[in-house]
């Protein structure tokens, strides 16, 4: 509980914004600005989706997942956007959880057709499914593109995880057949060599991704670098403090990299054995003061901390641990934090976002289904409905009067 002497230090800081605040309102020169003045305050220190075209030359992450392997309502398992000046737009990881969030940043989904996976762990790849075919619901008439590493055995890598996926989403395709148009539906698996350093695996409109090796679990995880405009974006996925991202990441812009939750917190929070916790924070993962170490040794511009639960009694230990090892520029990453990184400065804010999203309208015409590629019913289901002819009377009346056409009600 706070003591007097807080208390009234607290008190009297508000009178004094508020005392300041009005003195700027009364200033007749403010008052002429007022509506400037504001959306100043507003946009330094929250992001508004879809209300903030970037600069040309600007580079814009959101994170849509920042938590730990069991998502939460507060933190999705790892993800994070990329926006480019030039207009492009690329998905890191897609754990589970993810793709609300990313529904939140009122982007269409034509231009949400770039994934790169780390690894397959669920909680780096468990939304991909639902970025994929909310894409066809959401006329997304391109094929989703994915990029992921291959395995030491062909059951270990991306293109066999990713035709697994759509094997088990065999009835949903049959389903939506003549109900929607379902292009979408493709998906391009670009699988490379986890093994190899520095691997140029996307060159396109001026932006290069590279892949190097990360240490995680088995053989088969990546990070990645992506290079645009002189900008230096990096993301680990997971993995432990390595050669290659020491080598790779040197002075870049902004270097996303996991920070596990510390083994204390493990056993205190979950319950683990200690010799588990330790295995898995230390071995597994990069545990707080081991991410300091390559923070440190890299020297980015802004350093990023994800893969720990960021709340009020956790981020001081996390934070405080960093701090043995690293004194830069840090931000522990939670859902929706936003990093705007241009060669002279990196802001750092967080979304408002509206959970009343509707997908977006697409910037392609919506193509209607054709019937005739619907699978459709058993004759022993179909002798199950029950028809309702005055209401669908109602419906396509009111349809056919709302947008000038002329459909009849099925027989």
């Amino acid at each position: 509980m706070k003591n007097k002497k807080q208390i009234f230090i607290g008190f009297f800081s508000g009178i004094a914004i508020t005392i300041t605040f009005l003195a700027l309102l009364a200033n007749n020169s403010v008052s002429k600005n007022e509506d400037l003045i504001t959306s100043q305050i507003l946009n330094s220190n929250v992001y508004y989706p879809g209300t903030e075209e970037l600069a040309s030359d600007e580079m814009r992450i959101v994170a849509l997942g920042t938590g730990m392997p069991n998502a939460r309502p507060k933190q999705a398992a790892a993800s994070f956007l990329v926006e480019l000046g030039n207009g492009d737009k690329f998905i890191f990881d897609a754990g589970t959880g993810s793709a609300e969030r990313l529904s939140a940043q009122m982007i269409v989904y034509d231009k949400l057709d770039k994934v790169f996976i780390g690894h397959l762990h669920a909680d780096h790849f468990g939304d991909l499914d639902a970025i994929w075919i909310g894409g066809v619901l959401a006329n997304r008439q391109v094929p989703l593109r994915i990029w992921g590493p291959n395995g030491s055995q062909e059951s270990l890598g991306t293109k066999y995880a990713v035709d697994r996926m759509k094997e088990m989403y065999s009835w949903d395709w049959a389903s939506r057949q003549g109900n929607v148009n379902t292009q979408g539906f493709e998906i391009d698996v670009t699988e490379f060599d986890y093994r190899t350093v520095n691997n140029l695996i996307y060159d396109e409109n001026g932006v290069q991704i590279y892949t190097i090796p990360a240490i995680h679990a088995l053989d088969g995880p990546v990070s990645f670098i992506l290079k645009w405009n002189g900008l230096k974006f990096a993301f680990s996925s997971d993995t432990y403090p390595n050669k290659w991202w020491m080598e790779y990441t040197q002075d870049c812009d902004i270097a996303i990299h996991e920070c596990f939750a510390p083994p204390s917190l493990l056993v205190k929070n979950q319950k683990w054995p200690p010799l588990d916790a330790l295995n898995v924070a230390t071995q597994v993962h990069t545990a707080p003061a081991m991410f300091g170490k390559v923070m440190s040794d890299i020297k980015p511009r802004m350093a990023v901390a994800y893969h720990f639960f960021n709340d009020f009694d956790t981020a001081p230990q996390i934070l405080s641990e960093i701090r043995q090892t690293y004194d830069g520029p840090v931000s522990l990453a939670t859902d929706y934090m936003v990093w705007n990184v241009t060669k002279e400065e990196i802001k750092v804010r967080m979304s408002s976002i509206n959970e009343d999203i509707w997908p977006l309208p697409s910037l392609t015409e919506k193509l209607p289904a054709d019937p005739n590629d619907r699978v459709g019913f058993s004759k022993y289901i179909a002798g199950g409905r029950v028809v309702y002819n005055s209401v669908l009377k109602f419906y396509y009346d009111q349809t056919n009067k709302m947008f000038g056409t002329d459909y009849k009600v099925p027989e």
